[in-house]
């Protein structure tokens, strides 16, 4: 899964050069590229040349804190060298490059080289002009109450946000490069006072020995370090909420941030969180305990009604009310096909029509999925495709799956419906327990970081049930879920908490 890096070779200096030579090799290297820009000045009677791609670079600040310090470098009566330039212009942390692949790769990040000639090495600043949109609200996870602001692609904003949200000193943001032709900041994120040393040094492994050419996304660096990348199920938990990725930190996760991805991720991650959403947190206990379980019993109704509905149809007929058996054969009187047929036909249309919500632009893609879905559902019961009963089914099961704070989550429970559609028209219910079973037994096997994807309902953890499946009133939580194994399982002491400090009449 992990390509162990080879060790690089260290690049041969091409210094001392002439300026001319040097020009030529770094334009024959761009194929050309007009972007690439030469600058040359007559410094204390020594030549030196400033280059540096246009785009990449911020002019007006290298115009006020490089450009016009040194071409008055006269004025000091210092002589001009490597030292006394970085000494004298000392913006930006400059440093020296010998190798002309460091320098190529330097160019792309958005560094300015001066070159002195005859000097030993260049001097390099780095001026990278960052391109970025403002903090907005979030889509994909959108909530009524609490912080409305996402993740941008900008990894310093990024970052900025966590450390906002985490006033600690423990907060580590570990730095890593990962991509060959392309290379990426990643920040491995974590509260060193919280997180499982093992959970950590498993994590940075696999960022350090990721072996790839370039990593276009956090999605994408999610499923290349996952557990296991043949399966459906997501391993590590997708979020492009910061308040969500800053509470999975302090209960003592670990979490991953990419360079110009709107999204980062946390780990390791079980089955029930991809059904929790930080809106919990927000409302009062009770409520919150609602809506999860609500969310629970959301996920059974997506992946089990509409094979249950095909099953009954094709082989127990017994199951079903005598009353309702009637109301369902007088809507399949006109309707020539078997339920699978049916089944399928209308779960086919129904992702149809979210994906071309999904791909048009908003306001259209809202109005091509209500009017689409009315218009398609009244003409495929007057045609005598389906059943107004099945549309009332499938409807149930899509608005279910709709439910889960997770988008990649939900993708998924509406993909494992399908194979149970067809396993109920072949062997009925008997088939859908083949089906569940095969699942709960691979859910079962999976792992997220090492750790059991079930927990805490495998390996069981009873105490950390009211941290997953139900909420309690936050003095009653004065521990962290013992599932993530944390240093610290404490977070206060339960018995302060419940005394009552009134101002004294």
């Amino acid at each position: 899964m992990w390509k162990k890096q080879k060790p690089k070779n260290k690049g041969i200096s091409i210094f001392p050069i002439k300026i001319d030579t040097l020009e030529k090799i770094l334009i024959d290297k761009f194929e050309g590229n007009p972007d690439l820009k030469f600058s040359r000045y007559t410094v204390s009677n020594r030549n030196v040349v400033v280059f540096f791609i246009d785009y990449q670079i911020d002019m007006a600040s290298i115009q006020q804190s490089l450009l016009q310090p040194l071409v008055e470098f006269d004025k000091n009566g210092k002589k001009l060298t490597n030292e006394t330039l970085m000494n004298s212009i000392p913006v930006n942390s400059p440093s020296t490059s010998v190798d002309i692949e460091e320098i190529l790769n330097g160019l792309l990040i958005g560094k300015v080289y001066i070159y002195i000639e005859d000097e030993k090495t260049a001097v390099d600043y780095i001026f990278a002009k960052k391109e970025s949109r403002s903090l907005e609200k979030a889509e994909t996870e959108s909530i009524v109450l609490g912080p409305q602001i996402s993740f941008t692609e900008s990894l310093s904003k990024n970052m900025n946000i966590v450390r906002w949200l985490i006033k600690s000193p423990d907060l580590v943001l570990e730095e890593f490069k990962i991509g060959k032709v392309s290379p990426k900041d990643v920040r491995l994120v974590y509260m060193k006072s919280l997180a499982n040393d093992d959970d950590v040094q498993t994590m940075r492994q696999r960022l350090k020995e990721l072996d790839v050419d370039e990593v276009e996304d956090a999605i994408v660096l999610k499923q290349y370090i996952e557990d296991s990348q043949n399966n459906l199920f997501p391993q590590f938990d997708i979020t492009e909420r910061p308040d969500r990725f800053a509470y999975n930190i302090t209960k003592g996760k670990l979490g991953v941030l990419v360079e110009n991805s709107p999204s980062g991720f946390t780990a390791p991650a079980t089955l029930f969180s991809f059904l929790e959403s930080t809106e919990d947190l927000y409302m009062r206990w009770q409520a919150g305990s609602f809506l999860r379980i609500l969310r629970f019993v959301a996920m059974f109704i997506s992946i089990l009604l509409t094979p249950t509905y095909v099953a009954a149809l094709t082989y127990q007929y017994a199951i079903i009310p005598t009353q309702i058996l009637i109301s369902i054969g007088q809507s399949r009187v006109s309707v020539p096909f078997p339920p699978i047929f049916e089944a399928l036909l209308l779960e086919f249309l129904l992702e149809l029509l979210r994906e071309a919500g999904a791909r048009l632009p908003t306001k259209v893609g809202q109005t091509m999925g209500i009017v689409g879905g009315i218009v398609i559902g009244q003409a495929a019961v007057e045609a005598g495709l389906t059943s107004n009963i099945l549309i009332i089914v499938v409807a149930m099961s899509a608005l279910a799956s709709f439910t889960t704070p997770s988008y990649l989550f939900g993708t998924t429970i509406r993909l494992i419906r399908f194979p149970l559609i067809i396993l109920a028209a072949f062997f009925g219910l008997i088939g859908i327990v083949f089906g569940i079973t095969f699942l709960i037994i691979h859910t079962l096997r999976l792992k997220s970081l090492g750790r059991p994807y079930l927990v805490p309902l495998y390996p069981l953890q009873i105490k950390d049930f009211n941290k997953v499946f139900f909420r309690t009133p936050f003095n009653h939580s004065s521990k962290r879920a013992r599932s993530y194994r944390p240093k610290f399982i404490k977070r206060f002491s339960s018995k302060d908490a419940d005394q009552i400090r009134d101002i004294d009449e």
